[in-house]
């Protein structure tokens, strides 16, 4: 082969080298996104991506995720023989909360053992207990005339301090005969644990009980929780048909309102109509704080293990606190109801 027949051949492979280095570049610039958008280690990995931090934690942005962190790091342990730093431990709980990853899954991403991941999850969901508190608290009167949305104030003036409703929670079948019983729930045809819960108007969490049996009705739920303690003369409650809580609640000089009933009618009333689609216009922001904190804390739409039931040295049981923790951090985000 010639002299000029090898240059030529030589210049053919260079442009193909370069296509080549080109392609490579482009694979690398797009790897590095995607291993970016993976890290999820330090609080830089979440800074200036607002959708990152949505996804992994179910907060609004990076200012409110390092918000919570600057309030929770000092009660998180750390030291000199620890794997984990504060931050992981606390992305971790979130990361776990949020999109319900399982415990094997976690400790292959932050390269630690199965036991380590359950320590952190449990002492750092203590943490969130504890001082997330004020967090999930009942308004002052004021506050709550003051803010009241217009959807409420066209329908019922500035009177309603709550609405009420119950959901429940699939755990894992009682070995237990009677707990598998009291757990038993024939709305959905499974173990359940029952939970009361009471949104603002504003449509905050205000309220959140303790963990019940799924047979448990709501009228008893309601009767021996801590929220008619809550309650003063004048107050509005809106509920659904299945809480017969009329007696109880006039004890405290308080009301509540229901969707009218057809029992032993042929037909509603006109007027009984017209209350009727007031109550439904508002008490579905019930359900829709109900489903956010759902849909946001997937970890509440698997079915809990028996152990996190079970409550050890007068504390509460596991279940309770991830409840009130992923309520809490619902009412860190923007409220679903419309304030206009």
């Amino acid at each position: 082969m010639s002299d000029p027949e090898k240059l030529r051949v030589a210049t053919a492979e260079i442009v193909v080298l370069k296509e080549e280095n080109e392609k490579l570049r482009e694979e690398i610039k797009t790897l590095e996104k995607v291993v970016f958008k993976l890290k999820s280690h330090k609080p830089e990995d979440f800074e200036n991506d607002d959708d990152k931090v949505k996804y992994y934690t179910g907060l609004s942005s990076f200012v409110t995720l390092m918000a919570l962190f600057d309030l929770l790091k000092t009660e998180i342990t750390e030291n000199k023989l620890s794997l984990l730093t504060r931050f992981q431990k606390f992305i971790i709980t979130l990361m776990r909360l949020r999109l319900n990853l399982s415990i094997t899954d976690l400790s292959y991403r932050f390269g630690v053992s199965n036991s380590t991941i359950s320590k952190v999850f449990l002492a750092t969901v203590n943490v969130m207990y504890e001082r997330l508190q004020p967090l999930v608290r009942w308004p002052d009167r004021d506050e709550l005339h003051d803010t009241m949305p217009m959807v409420f104030r066209k329908y019922f003036g500035r009177k309603v301090t709550v609405i009420i409703d119950c959901f429940e929670l699939f755990i894992d079948r009682p070995s237990n005969m009677t707990a598998r019983a009291q757990t038993w729930s024939n709305y959905k045809h499974h173990n359940t644990a029952k939970y009361l819960i009471g949104i603002t108007p504003q449509g905050t969490v205000s309220f959140i009980s303790e963990g019940w049996g799924g047979r448990v009705s709501d009228k008893h739920l309601t009767a021996n929780c801590d929220f008619l303690s809550n309650l003063i003369y004048g107050d509005v409650i809106l509920a659904d048909r299945g809480f017969e809580i009329q007696e109880m609640v006039a004890v405290y000089g308080a009301e509540v309102r229901y969707p009218a009933f057809m029992r032993g009618k042929s037909q509603l009333t006109a007027s009984e109509v017209e209350s009727t689609r007031k109550i439904a216009n508002v008490r579905i922001h019930v359900e829709r704080v109900i489903g956010c904190v759902r849909q946001k804390f997937t970890i509440l739409g698997g079915t809990c293990p028996i152990d996190h039931l079970i409550s050890k040295e007068n504390s509460k049981p596991l279940l309770d606190k991830v409840v009130f923790v992923c309520c809490a951090l619902t009412n860190m985000c923007p409220s679903v109801v419309p304030f206009e």
